[in-house]
Formats: C-alpha cells, sequence, structure tokens
C-alpha cells in the first residue's frame, strides 16, 4: 500500500517564537506521534527565510487521518494552545496526499536538508507532466549527489490548495544549490512543461533544531 503524508507549513513570524517552537516540540508533535499510524514526523526551518516552519509525517496510509485518534485531536478538536498558537501564525500550505513515485519510502533520518515543490497542472497537460516528473525529472534530480531520497506525492481532496507535492531529502540543503541540481533541473522538457504550472511554491529548508 502506498504511504501518505501530511505536510504542514507556517510563516511563524507573526507568532512568538519561543512559544511557537515549544508548542509544536512538547505538544503537536507529541500528539500526533501517539496517533497509529503515523509513522514518524520531522520538523525543518526555511533556509531561505528562518520564519518559515515545516513538518512531515509520514502515514502508513492516508486512511490514518480518518481515524478516531487522529480526528480526536486534529481540526475542530485541537487543543487551546494549538488554537492559540496557529492563529497567531499564517498557515502557507496544508497538503495531504498519496506517495505516487516511488510509493512506499520514508523520510530517512540522516536528511540535513529538504526541498519542497508544490504546484496545480493545467489538466490538458497533465498526462505529459506525470510522464516528465516520473521517468526525467525525478529521476534526474535523484541523481544528484547529495540527494538522499526523492518522492511525488498526489492530492485528492476536492478542497486541497495545490494537487501535486515533491519532496527531496537531501545530505544538506547545498545539493539543492549546486551546479548539477541546475543541470537537471533545467532541461527543455521541463523548460516546456514549466509554463503548465500554476501556484507553484518552492521552498528550501535546513532540517530544525531546538535551541538552534
Amino acid at each position: 500500500m502506498a504511504k501518505g503524508l501530511l505536510f504542514a507549513s507556517f510563516d511563524f513570524s507573526t507568532a512568538h517564537a519561543d512559544e511557537f517552537h515549544d508548542w509544536y516540540d512538547t505538544e503537536h508533535v507529541p500528539e500526533r506521534l501517539r496517533v497509529p499510524g503515523i509513522m514518524n514526523a520531522t520538523r525543518w526551518i526555511g533556509a531561505d527565510d528562518p520564519t518559515y516552519a515545516i513538518a512531515t509525517y509520514d502515514l502508513e496510509s492516508l486512511s490514518v487521518l480518518q481515524s478516531p485518534p487522529y480526528l480526536a485531536v486534529g481540526g475542530a478538536n485541537g487543543s487551546p494552545w494549538t488554537k492559540r498558537v496557529t492563529n497567531k501564525a499564517k498557515r502557507i500550505m496544508r497538503f495531504t496526499g498519496d506517495q505516487i513515485l516511488p510509493g512506499d519510502v520514508v523520510s530517512p533520518p540522516n536528511a540535513g536538508g529538504l526541498l519542497v515543490a508544490s504546484m496545480n497542472v493545467d489538466p490538458a497537460a497533465e498526462d505529459e507532466f506525470n510522464e516528465w516528473y516520473n521517468t526525467e525529472h525525478v529521476p534526474f534530480l535523484a541523481s544528484v549527489p547529495g540527494v538522499i531520497t526523492a518522492r511525488r506525492f498526489r492530492s485528492d481532496d476536492p478542497a486541497r490548495e495545490r494537487k501535486y507535492l515533491a519532496l527531496y531529502n537531501l545530505e544538506s540543503v547545498d545539493a539543492s544549490r549546486s551546479d548539477a541540481w541546475n543541470k537537471a533541473a533545467r532541461t527543455p522538457w521541463s523548460a516546456r512543461i514549466n509554463r503548465y504550472f500554476s501556484d507553484l511554491l518552492v521552498i528550501r529548508c535546513a532540517r530544525y533544531q531546538r535551541g538552534g
């Protein structure tokens, strides 16, 4: 069965940074890790903007998010602390989806960097978009030195902000700024497909370290 993903990102520049991190580290992440089927949780900080906070949660399947243990702490059932902190911060994007490539890979524990790419695509070009992503774009980027894993996800949530998301776990964020990365990402096919993107969101991240 394909693994699922819960992805959350905030701009916490309008919140109190110490409280934001205390809430995430001491309540929010532990609360979610107690939910059966949530396999791990990894926090990231924006490499270009350190007021961006990103969290990724690998799921045994997307159905975990409909389970009673998750619903007991999610959404309207969030704690008073959750509601206070998230009302102060600005949500960048929340994404839930199934892993469509490779299908069953989870976040590596040794990654020091992450590149997030999420977008919508013109439905008229969606078949070619997926062919390009699966047969050229992900394999090319996965072969770049410093890339540990490359994964794609698709959301079928009708209320979604974006349909597709890719995560590239890196030895360090520098891998996504290398000449090899740029060469792999900027092919003629890429240039043609990029014209069909909309709502493109790209975030480079460094692994979060408490107190760092």
